[in-house]
């Protein structure tokens, strides 16, 4: 037993040897940065500098504030439109890359589905705002085909549609991922006992792809939720989201302990999202 313990001690040294690298990374650019903002999120702007005196003043002027609140409000909204619009493009095309195409066209397939990431973000989003424009591509086939236009840009859905073009790559890799780690004697073996093909993707399929649905869906939400770029391009300032919100705090105000209140209820909203996520994929 004396052996036993000292090996299982020596493993969890070394353990801990290998992960100090990433737990020295991880301390050093997130949680003292963190700690940081957290800290200057109780302090008050002043006509000459900050009180530094703690104090939940900020956070009380974030519900006080309906600007405010309606920014966050806006941020869910977009980033759960998103996520769901994202998860029901991209679980098809990952299917049809993974399942249908025969495995010789599948790397085209997905250097296709990685061609939008060799595209600058900002480039990505100027884009958009020529397609949706008033005058833009999009009005221009519609008006080629005697159809209305469509009054997008600077606005919601200019947003919506944006982020879904570029979320909805990044879950065809994590789905992708998942569908091609299951066996395919699984679907064999349920259309052998009588199932349906939707049969088989509702029990067996489904089931086994949710996590990599889950992955892509929360890393959607954090990235989406967070991003100032896209909502000030395509949505033109017209709905306000929260990082756009913090942007106005330090440019316009300069009240950092305001933006860093903000910026701290931005990472309880995604932490949330995760602690959701981590307690529907708890096996039951």
């Amino acid at each position: 037993m004396i052996r036993a313990a000292s090996i299982e001690t020596r493993d969890r040294r070394r353990a801990l040897a290998l992960a100090a690298p990433a737990l020295a990374w991880t301390a050093a650019f997130f949680a003292l940065p963190f700690a940081v903002m957290a800290t200057a999120s109780l302090w008050r702007r002043t006509d000459t500098g900050f009180d530094r005196r703690p104090s939940l003043e900020n956070y009380a002027d974030f519900w006080s504030q309906s600007a405010y609140v309606e920014a966050a409000v806006n941020s869910v909204e977009i980033t759960l439109a998103v996520t769901c619009l994202s998860v029901l493009l991209a679980y098809p095309l990952a299917w049809i890359i993974a399942v249908e195409l025969p495995e010789r066209y599948r790397r085209i397939a997905l250097a296709l589905a990685v061609i939008p990431f060799w595209t600058s973000y900002v480039v990505r989003s100027y884009a958009w705002s020529l397609v949706l424009a008033k005058k833009g591509v999009l009005n221009g086939w519609l008006a080629a085909w005697g159809l209305g236009a469509l009054d997008l840009a600077n606005s919601r859905a200019a947003t919506v549609i944006g982020f879904t073009h570029f979320f909805t790559m990044l879950l065809v890799l994590t789905i992708y991922a998942s569908l091609v780690q299951l066996p395919r004697n699984l679907r064999l073996a349920a259309a052998d006992l009588g199932a349906s093909r939707f049969q088989t993707f509702r029990f067996v399929v489904l089931p086994l792809t949710l996590p990599g649905v889950a992955v892509g869906a929360f890393l959607t939400f954090a990235l989406c939720i967070g991003d100032y770029v896209t909502p000030q391009i395509l949505g033109g300032g017209n709905d306000l989201a929260l990082p756009q919100l913090v942007m106005l705090q330090i440019s316009r105000r300069a009240d950092l302990p305001m933006a860093a209140a903000l910026s701290v209820i931005l990472m309880v909203l995604v932490t949330l999202a995760y602690l959701a996520m981590a307690r529907w994929m708890r096996p039951r």
